[in-house]
């Protein structure tokens, strides 16, 4: 089982850790504001869960960053080097509301995120649903909950579809970052804050 690291611990970072711990996989959780912010979230989302620094929860095999658009570049250049790890991109261009959305030039997000931290393979995931869905039990409403996936690396796509797996939710892979990534990247993207949920036993 690779490990695992979480940058970030707002209502996306905190929804992914305590999925996480309802399925017992070990992650490090960790954010700006130090262990001792992480008290109440760990305590919640179960024993797998353990609070750590930033440089801890970045040299995990597979690392989600959960981090406002505004602090993302600043985050990445203080973080050690990639060297070919995973970094699971939850993150979409957007702010806090009544602020308007970040002005990307019409690019990938995703690809944006590449950049910031060379040496990493990307994969674009866990950001285009509502915290709430994933909070909730995968199969909550009578099937899996889905959960899109983009990158341009497929052995690390591979890898994410395994964990979204294990966590009980139903992987959709959507192509690559320049393309596919685009179609659940906020603001814009069609598939953005839909709750699909893929009906395993459907009636004949």
């Amino acid at each position: 089982m690779p490990s695992i690291g979480i940058i970030g611990t707002g209502m996306i970072g905190g929804a992914i850790a305590q999925r996480l711990g309802a399925k017992g996989i070990a992650a490090t959780v960790a954010n700006s504001r130090g262990t001792e912010a992480l008290r109440e979230l760990v305590a919640k989302a179960g024993p797998s869960i353990t609070a750590g620094t930033v440089e801890e929860a970045a040299i995990k095999d597979i690392v989600f960053v959960s981090v406002n658009w505004p602090k993302l570049q600043a985050i990445f250049a203080k973080l050690p080097a990639w060297n070919g790890r995973i970094l699971v991109d939850t993150n979409n261009p957007m702010q806090r509301p009544p602020l308007p959305p970040i002005d990307v030039a019409g690019r990938a997000s995703s690809a944006i995120v590449q950049e910031w931290a060379p040496g990493a393979r990307v994969v674009k995931a866990f950001n285009h649903h509502y915290f709430m869905n994933l909070e909730k039990a995968p199969d909550a409403d009578g099937g899996r909950r889905v959960l899109f996936y983009a990158g341009d690396d497929e052995a690390a796509k591979a890898e994410v579809a395994e964990l979204i797996d294990q966590l009980g939710f139903f992987g959709l892979d959507l192509g690559d970052i320049e393309h596919g990534s685009r179609l659940f990247q906020s603001p814009g993207g069609p598939l953005i804050a839909h709750d699909f949920v893929k009906i395993d036993n459907p009636l004949p």
